[in-house]
């Protein structure tokens, strides 16, 4: 009789292993224990010996790694932006902008009316200077110094054909003029000239070489017109009728440096006034004209003789010319003493 220890015969030895054997094994190494633990032994001896005709893994041959291919790295894709969500402002947001803008704008413009009430009564409060306030006086005798500084004589004014000058030249202002005058009763007085005093007729001014000139004729109020003019020039008139120098002796218009540096140019009764400087009166364009379009002027263009002065605007082209006066100071002008600057160039 077999004792309890003993395999039933007939049984292989060695090949399997108790439960509990493998139980006990697994619980000194460790691992875990239970029937999942357990390995059969012909499995562990099958790994362990090498098959038959198999070679050592430590005798084969060591292949060469095989090279990796660079795996395509593709752009990340370009997601665009959800658009924007635009709320619109609220009614309640609208009347406060609205309410601030007006708030704003009214104090500006309170603000802006208060300062200009203030500096217009400042200005009418100061001194005035020949018909205008004394800070417009100086802006204008600022003008009146930019344009001398710039004068140039030989800059002419544009000149144009006969065909371009108006058909019916308009008319820029008849004071100092007479309707019921006559012409032929007319005469030009000259006061400071080296002769002395002189009264001319027409027919000695017509004597001069006659000048023709189409060129604009510019209103202070902005207008231009084309004119056709003849006449005799201003600085011919002055060789034949020369003024006289401050020593008493004929002066030379080619020495200007002796000559009286103004002219007053007055109508008959003075009813209309211009002084001029002498670089303008000595301006080859300025005429002492007696015909418009080829005829004689008529009264409200200030026949028998007016004053052209293409370089001045048409406020200094005094019409009717009944006094013609040299003089070594400045002589007063008829809308200077209203406000406006006496030299008036373009």
């Amino acid at each position: 009789m077999k004792g309890d220890g003993e395999k039933p015969e007939g049984a292989p030895r060695g090949d399997v292993e108790s439960p509990a054997a493998s139980g006990r094994e697994a619980s000194a190494s460790g691992e875990p224990v239970g029937p999942t633990a357990a390995v059969p032994v012909d499995a562990t001896r099958a790994a362990q010996t090498p098959a038959a005709g198999s070679v050592p893994a430590s005798s084969k041959p060591v292949a060469a790694p095989e090279a990796v291919p660079t795996p395509l790295v593709l752009p990340a894709p370009v997601v665009a932006a959800a658009p924007a969500i635009v709320v619109p402002p609220s009614d309640a947001d609208v009347e406060r902008q609205l309410a601030r803008l007006s708030r704003r704008g009214f104090l500006t413009l309170a603000a802006g009316g208060t300062a200009a009430v203030l500096g217009w009564r400042w200005l009418i409060s100061r001194p005035r200077a020949n018909g205008t306030a004394l800070p417009f006086r100086r802006v204008l005798q600022a003008n009146e110094a930019l344009w001398e500084a710039l004068w140039d004589p030989t800059r002419l004014a544009p000149t144009y054909p006969p065909s371009r000058a108006a058909k019916n030249p308009r008319v820029n202002g008849r004071l100092g003029l007479d309707a019921k005058a006559d012409p032929a009763a007319w005469s030009l007085k000259v006061e400071g000239a080296a002769a002395g005093p002189l009264t001319l007729s027409l027919a000695e001014v017509h004597a001069l070489p006659a000048q023709e000139l189409v060129t604009e004729l510019r209103c202070v109020e902005g207008w231009t017109i084309v004119v056709h003019w003849t006449g005799a020039r201003l600085s011919d008139f002055m060789a034949r009728f020369p003024p006289a120098a401050r020593d008493g002796s004929a002066a030379d218009p080619r020495q200007p440096q002796r000559m009286p540096p103004f002219l007053a140019l007055e109508t008959p009764g003075r009813g209309y006034y211009v002084g001029l400087d002498l670089q303008s009166a000595l301006h080859p364009q300025t005429l002492l004209a007696w015909a418009i379009n080829g005829q004689p002027l008529t009264w409200d263009h200030g026949a028998p003789l007016r004053l052209v002065a293409p370089m001045k605007y048409g406020v200094k082209s005094v019409k009717r010319i009944g006094t013609l006066r040299y003089s070594f100071v400045r002589p007063t002008d008829y809308w200077f003493e209203r406000g406006y600057d006496w030299y008036l160039g373009h």
